[in-house]
């Protein structure tokens, strides 16, 4: 089974949630582009199943990246919102 991108990051959000960064729980729905209102560092897991640590993202910054996870560990911007 290889990896299938979908169309999120074309289009735009029409729903946003709060996330809480976790190593362990996906996003309630995986595929989600992240918006990150207090910058700093972000570790994902990408919808290929990567583990990538995006540093020094800057205040209010749409991150155009499908994502299943945002992990804890190393995740120091806050204020994420998981938008669909």
């Amino acid at each position: 089974m290889g990896f299938v991108p979908t169309n999120k990051v074309i289009y735009q959000a029409i729903k946003a949630v709060n996330v809480i960064p976790d190593n362990e729980v996906d996003l309630a729905i995986v595929g989600a582009i992240l918006f990150v209102g207090t910058g700093g560092d972000v570790e994902v897991v990408t919808m290929a199943g990567d583990t990538v640590i995006y540093k020094n993202i800057g205040d209010a910054t749409n991150m155009a990246i499908q994502v299943r996870r945002v992990k804890a560990a190393n995740t120091t911007a806050t204020d994420i919102l998981a938008q669909y």
